[in-house]
């Protein structure tokens, strides 16, 4: 038997790597002998096989009873001392499973107990500490398996199965963690999984192509389809937009032979087209945050050495109606108009080129039109939203856009029909990434709206074009909620509704579910991460057994993105904290920067290499709960040090809304310096306040003294940025100006 069963891993091994090529890493840490338990992540219907092909040693594997059952599979799954278990009757399998663990073999478990419905880890179930009561000598190797999910044997659909289809044989990574003693709780292996995908992407990473050459294979495969549409009633399909690209390097590229290109552009098929113009070219996008102060703009190109800006002349007669001259504020700099390039382009080179891209093969175009790129190559510059000071530029290099889209893609699990809603800004991280770039890599129709606070007419583009996604900020949903013009029948074709860049509001959140009948649901992420890092989405059943998959908690911003994983630190020490523990938050990815530009000290001191793992300090101070989710308390800027306590201040502002039962208060805490306790808190209110009232409040309440607000400001509004989050810098130096008025 023993020889039978080596031949027939044998023979299996090589059909499958007919199909199949493998890459593992790290093997080694399965030990040569005694029990050894496998715990991982469960993807696909034939991850079973693939360990079993991946381990040194022979593999026993525990599965449902019904597909156990089924007479052409059990000679089989007998042969390899595969162990059945039920949900009614699993003491009887664990105990077994325990035995065998005891007796020195090697057994594995998917502690999600069955297939994932989504791409994120769904939850890790505890039974198999049950099985170690009486194997205490049992080594845990954690593993994380990448490559299956978006293959048939996967619930991905099929959208996502049909674009992440190999042409050749289709490449899977695992990589084995390092062994844990058998009393490792199930909140640590999860975190221990969450971090060996880290090192499977970073596998997958290198046969990624750029975002343009993705583009390109995309486009020539939807062809006629339509790819960009807007509310005034411009459509593109996805010919006439790799025309349009194509001609627009061809004038960039005469024009502008410095590497950083600037753009001061809406979210426009025009804006969307230009991006990737510079892009083939090899060349740096650098869109331009035309809601900054003066000051910060200027200092951009400065930084980002920037010496051309392509713009539009009718933008900036409409910023110019906002106050906002930026041929005063670009004086130095060469203003190109994109009226003026295209006017410039005769209808002959239009059609030939339409017609070259409808006929030649994609390899070829490659060669005409898009230069070639490495992954490390600067793709774009971004700036910080300034929101605690002057911005600073950040470079997201090929790789991070690369695999930022794929993660989006992934947890979204995008569907045949979605239709993504493109209103946040291109400056934006998440609105150049996640509503620009990953839509058109992915064949996905965007319809482009240059205002995200213009909801009524958002609402009427998501109507007319069945618009699927929305993605946007606390500040702009808030706005949906109050306008009366928006009608819940407006917005009844979205699918998902994502809310980032700064803290859901709960009043927020429950005002559209009351409103729409739809979930708002939060992630979170920073420009440093290109920006996508985490999120919740909408809870999946699985019909086999009714169990529900929790991809949803609230107050939290959700799971992980594949490949992408979460620590929570003391801030100092840079240790890692029990699970529950608040903390600094540290994000590792492929996705995390390549670093702020020209400020290597920067750079340096929000970027750390803990156990092979490149993280980012998020400044945000949070914690993991068991299952994976993260919660933000807040950032650690945003806190007051009263009388030797940290006092949030965020948590203030909750405190006073629910205390006054007034959700709607526009406030914003403020610390500023206090001879007796070292600061006090001021509340900027955009109402009339007294101090007298809100303390009485405060006090009935029986709130802590230490988080009651020294003092009321009144002020006309609340500063916030283009991007819809809180201006704090603005709002110091407002306090600042009226403080020293009154």
């Amino acid at each position: 038997m023993k020889y039978f069963k080596s031949l027939l891993r044998l023979l299996i091994k090589n059909l499958f790597c007919l199909r199949y090529r493998l890459d593992i890493q790290a093997s080694e840490h399965i030990p040569d002998q005694g029990g050894v338990l496998l715990l991982g992540n469960h993807s696909s219907w034939i991850d079973w096989l693939i360990i079993q092909i991946s381990s040194p040693r022979e593999v026993h594997f525990v599965i449902k009873k019904k597909h156990y059952r089924r007479w052409y599979l059990k000679p089989f799954f007998d042969a390899f001392g595969v162990i059945p278990i039920s949900s009614t009757a699993s003491k009887g399998a664990l105990k077994q499973i325990g035995i065998l663990l005891k007796a020195g073999k090697v057994v594995c478990l998917f502690p999600e107990g069955g297939v994932s419905r989504s791409a994120q880890l769904a939850e890790f179930k505890q039974g198999y500490e049950y099985a170690l009561v009486d194997a205490e000598d049992t080594k845990i190797i954690p593993f994380h398996l990448h490559g299956l999910w978006g293959s048939r044997f996967s619930y991905c659909s099929p959208l996502l199965a049909k674009n992440s289809r190999p042409i050749k044989r289709r490449k899977l990574y695992i990589a084995f963690g390092q062994a844990l003693p058998s009393s490792t709780k199930v909140a640590q292996v999860k975190q221990r999984v969450f971090e060996l995908s880290y090192l499977t992407w970073q596998a997958y990473a290198k046969q990624l192509t750029p975002i343009v050459e993705t583009w390109l294979k995309m486009a020539k495969k939807r062809g006629f389809a339509n790819t960009v549409s807007e509310l005034s009633g411009t459509e593109l399909s996805h010919y006439r937009f790799m025309t349009a690209v194509f001609r627009f390097a061809a004038e960039i590229r005469q024009r502008s032979p410095e590497q950083n290109i600037g753009l001061l552009l809406p979210t426009t098929s025009a804006g969307a087209i230009v991006n990737m113009s510079v892009l083939s070219l090899g060349k740096t996008v650098v869109n331009l945050n035309y809601t900054a102060s003066k000051e910060a703009l200027r200092a951009a190109v400065q930084q980002a050495n920037i010496e051309t800006i392509y713009t539009s002349s009718q933008f900036l007669v409409k910023l110019k109606a906002r106050g906002i001259d930026a041929k005063d504020i670009f004086a130095g700099t060469r203003l190109i108009y994109l009226e003026e390039v295209k006017k410039e382009i005769s209808s002959l080179k239009l059609l030939m080129t339409l017609i070259v891209c409808i006929i030649l093969p994609q390899c070829i175009l490659k060669a005409l039109y898009i230069s070639p790129v490495k992954d490390s190559d600067t793709a774009a510059i971004l700036f910080s939203s300034g929101s605690e000071g002057m911005p600073k530029g950040i470079e997201l290099s090929q790789q991070n856009l690369s695999i930022n889209a794929r993660q989006v893609a992934d947890m979204l699990n995008i569907q045949e029909k979605d239709i993504i809603l493109s209103n946040l800004p291109i400056f934006h991280a998440f609105g150049l990434l996640a509503t620009t770039i990953m839509p058109l890599c992915e064949g996905l129709p965007m319809v482009c709206h240059p205002d995200p606070t213009d909801v009524v007419n958002i609402a009427k583009a998501i109507s007319r074009y069945k618009a699927t996604i929305l993605v946007g900020t606390s500040t702009f949903f808030r706005l949906y909620n109050l306008n009366r013009k928006v009608h819940p029948a407006m917005l009844a074709p979205l699918r998902l509704a994502i809310a980032g860049a700064e803290k859901l509001r709960p009043d927020v959140r429950d005002a559209f579910a009351l409103k729409f009948n739809k979930t708002i649901y939060e992630g979170y992420g920073a420009t440093e991460t290109s920006p996508a890092a985490s999120a919740n989405i909408y809870d999946l059943l699985d019909n086999s057994n009714w169990n529900i998959q929790v991809c949803h908690k609230k107050g939290s911003v959700g799971l992980p993105f594949p490949g992408t994983c979460f620590r929570i630190v003391d801030p100092n020490s840079l240790e890692e904290l029990p699970i529950g523990q608040d903390g600094l938050i540290l994000i590792g990815g492929l996705q995390v920067m390549k670093g702020y530009l020209n400020n290597d000290e920067k750079t340096q001191s929000v970027i750390s290499t803990i156990d092979a793992i490149r993280w980012y300090h998020t400044g945000d101070k949070g914690h993991i709960d068991a299952q994976g989710f993260i919660s933000i308390v807040d950032r650690y800027s945003r806190f007051a040090k009263i009388g030797g306590e940290m006092i949030s201040l965020g948590a203030v502002e909750e405190t006073i809304r629910t205390v006054l039962a007034n959700s709607e208060l526009e406030i914003l805490a403020l610390s500023i310096p206090d001879r007796k306790k070292g600061e006090k808190i001021v509340l900027l209110v955009t109402e009339a306040l007294s101090r007298k009232t809100l303390r009485d409040a405060l006090n009935a309440a029986k709130v802590n003294p230490l988080m009651q607000p020294a003092q009321c400001v009144l002020v006309d509004a609340i500063p916030v940025l283009g991007t819809g989050k809180t201006d704090f810098s603005a709002a110091k130096q407002l306090l600042q100006a009226t403080l020293s008025t009154s």
